[in-house]
């Protein structure tokens, strides 16, 4: 896919919910992508339930329903990844895109928001219903849902639990594009190429500024930016940028 990794959640029968294996999936999948340099940006979605019911077939879409709460009557979860696995998602060196059709809930709509950029068809719904069992969000929606939509919106999805739709979403700046079912894939693919296209090691770096600068003041998110800029301009990737300028050609990355 010109550069562009997708990783599918496959537990449809579950709703795609996240147990200690599918934790592991993603940890070992986005390891081995890591470790490609041929591979500029992924996009991260839920394969669909599709079951027959009366003759017909019956499609549920879903990112993921969140957290698997079976394994709470199973002793809790097993021993998970080396790391925290949404704090390696949002610390991931590659752009994420998450593709979300359907439900993104709970452990699910974390995880999403974990990422870079969250592109959803207009059927999906969105929300932290953690409030209905008893307990909070444990995966970082508390902190980071704050911070994408504000805090008074963030209270009212958590307090209250109750989904919100799409273009709810995309309104408060949860989403960030919101497109028709069957326009998803393509503009969701459309965008990771453009991404896989850049400088890769501008684009490492721009990340691990812009996440690392947002939590602290602007003074010292200065200094990041200028520790960034002084880093890359020793590189390589960087002087090919300036001779494509002005041999006006496409560069020609090497993430050096």
């Amino acid at each position: 896919m010109e550069n562009v990794a997708k990783i599918t959640f496959n537990r449809p029968d579950r709703l795609n919910t996240i147990n200690t294996a599918l934790r592991w999936d993603i940890y070992n999948a986005l390891e081995d992508i890591r470790k490609d340099d041929n591979i500029g940006a992924v996009v991260i979605t839920g394969a669909p339930r599709i079951r027959e019911k009366e003759g017909k077939k019956e499609i549920k879409y879903c990112f993921s329903a969140g957290w698997d709460m079976t394994e709470a009557t199973a002793g809790g979860p097993g021993e998970g990844p080396p790391v925290d696995l949404m704090d390696y998602v949002q610390d991931f060196e590659k752009p994420l895109i998450a593709m979300v059709n359907g439900y993104a809930l709970g452990g699910g709509n974390e995880l999403a928001m974990r990422c870079d950029f969250i592109y959803a068809s207009e059927n999906s719904e969105f929300g932290q219903p953690e409030i209905d069992r008893g307990f909070i969000p444990g995966w970082g929606g508390t902190q980071v849902l704050p911070r994408r939509v504000g805090l008074s919106q963030a209270k009212r999805i958590i307090f209250t639990g109750e989904r919100i739709s799409a273009k709810e979403a995309e309104r408060i700046g949860l989403a960030d594009v919101v497109v028709p079912m069957e326009k998803l894939e393509e503009t969701t693919l459309e965008f990771a190429k453009k991404l896989a296209s850049k400088a890769p090691l501008a684009i490492k770096r721009i990340k691990e500024v812009m996440n690392k600068g947002i939590d602290t003041d602007l003074k010292s998110g200065l200094k990041l930016e200028l520790e960034g800029r002084d880093f890359l301009v020793a590189t390589e990737d960087f002087q090919e940028g300036i001779m494509s300028f002005f041999e006006k050609r496409p560069p020609k990355w090497k993430g050096k």
